[in-house]
């Protein structure tokens, strides 16, 4: 099994296109990894192991392997998008057990580049925690189980820094899928807004919420994003030359510090970018709060679209006050296209004068993984503390991502967060992998590793 996990998707296609490895060999060493670890670090909500099995017997009478560009992969969807057969249960028990009669656009996708879905990964409740607990269960970080592995796409990261999958799936309404990244040592891309079809017209949570992806390799998010996003210019990043790379550690809201390793892990990205030819220099987007108002009107909003028709009773506490919040500011029409233009008017007219921006994705450390779940509304707002810096991208619809640099004295993984404007998906990619030679980080957790030997016994 150590021979056929934990590699690269990139390598998995190939060994599977020169026959190398059968598919159905390499998803039944996943799923051996997975019942040997996962009661540890709880990032699967569910797993098909037949269906995952048969679609990967299914796979190896093709004759096209050669044109599959995920051909036998084995990859985790988060349980925020529909998979045929599955519950979807979006993390809460007020949502109904049954299974979904069709898989969403992205997942047959997947599908159809030769991937293979082993299951569902955990999420918390409506997704609108950045630590990922519900009443199914704690997803735990795999670098420190005591500690989160961010949210919502918490399950995802969880799974692909312990080596249970290559790629898994994401998506993020204010930094879920980059936060998660982040804690857990990966690359993690949101996409701008459109760029890959959403289960509700304009995206979710009213426009805020992309579907993304997290991987080990930025060739590996690269190959996911081109499959989900249908834009196979988007697989093979290339090598940018001289660009306008502003940076900084300002943290957009009060209250709120940046631990100095952080930025020391920002200032040694921003000098290896110096170093590699581009121009360099501090730039401070626009803060304006009215506009952040905005974004929490909007996630409001959004959350309570999600619970339309069930029984708000059955809710976590913690997030009662969002729907009851969300519908009343549906209902006073508080929300208006007025305000995400105006915003994205100004970080437009701010990206005039450069091409990417770098900043921190975390300002602290990843916080304790337990508990959560049962606490008020204020206590999980205070716990938000750590994570000042994604959402406003999303207001904005911009693409965004984060990249691993380096390493806390804890031991923890650090990141800084790529931006940049419409379209800039290929961009963000481009100077991931720079970075990702100029460098380059651990693939998986430490605990990923040690404990391959329990699932090779």
């Amino acid at each position: 099994m150590e021979e056929l996990v934990g590699q690269p998707a990139t390598a998995v296609v190939r060994a599977v296109r020169a026959g190398m490895v059968s598919p159905v060999e390499l998803v039944r060493a996943h799923l051996e990894r997975i019942g040997a670890i996962d009661a540890t670090i709880g990032a699967f909500q569910l797993v098909c192991a037949d269906r995952a099995v048969a679609d990967a017997a299914a796979l190896e009478g093709r004759d096209d392997l050669d044109a599959l560009p995920l051909a036998g992969v084995p990859v985790a969807i988060k349980d925020s998008v529909a998979v045929e057969g599955l519950p979807f249960r979006y993390g809460s028990l007020a949502t109904p057990a049954t299974p979904s009669p069709e898989d969403h656009e992205l997942v047959r996708r997947l599908r159809s580049a030769g991937a293979i879905v082993i299951g569902k990964t955990r999420v918390p409740e409506l997704c609108a925690s950045p630590c990922t607990d519900s009443a199914f269960g704690v997803s735990r970080n795999p670098w420190d189980l005591d500690r989160t592995p961010g949210g919502s796409s918490g399950g995802s990261a969880a799974a692909v820094a312990s080596a249970l999958v290559p790629i898994a799936h994401g998506s993020d309404g204010g930094g879920s899928v980059r936060i998660p990244a982040a804690a857990c040592g990966l690359v993690g891309i949101k996409p701008g807004t459109g760029v890959i079809p959403s289960a509700v017209d304009g995206g979710g949570w009213r426009g805020l919420s992309s579907d993304g992806a997290l991987a080990t390799t930025v060739d590996d998010l690269a190959l996911a994003i081109a499959v989900m996003s249908n834009r196979p210019d988007l697989a093979e990043p290339v090598t940018p030359n001289g660009l306008r790379v502003g940076w900084s550690v300002e943290v957009p809201a009060p209250f709120h510090e940046l631990d100095p390793e952080i930025e020391r892990a920002l200032l040694g990205t921003i000098e290896a970018l110096r170093a590699a030819g581009h121009e360099v220099f501090e730039a401070n987007p626009p803060h304006d709060r009215r506009l952040m108002l905005a974004q929490g009107l909007r996630a409001a909003a959004g959350i309570a679209d999600t619970v339309a028709g069930l029984d708000v009773r059955r809710l976590e506490r913690r997030n009662r006050p969002f729907v009851h919040a969300g519908r009343v500011i549906d209902r006073l029409g508080l929300i208006r296209s007025k305000q995400r233009d105006r915003w994205r008017a100004l970080v437009g007219e701010f990206f005039e004068d450069l091409d990417v921006l770098v900043t921190p994705t975390l300002a602290a450390l990843p916080i304790p993984a337990e508990g959560w779940s049962r606490r008020s509304f204020l206590a999980n707002a205070r716990a938000a503390s750590f994570v000042p810096f994604t959402g406003r991208w999303n207001l904005a619809g911009y693409p965004a991502m984060s990249v691993p640099a380096g390493l806390h004295p804890s031991g923890l993984p650090l990141a800084v967060q790529l931006i940049a404007p419409d379209g800039g998906e290929s961009l963000i990619l481009s100077v991931a992998g720079q970075l990702e030679t100029l460098r380059p980080w651990p693939r998986h957790a430490p605990l990923g590793s040690s404990i391959s030997e329990v699932g090779s016994g």
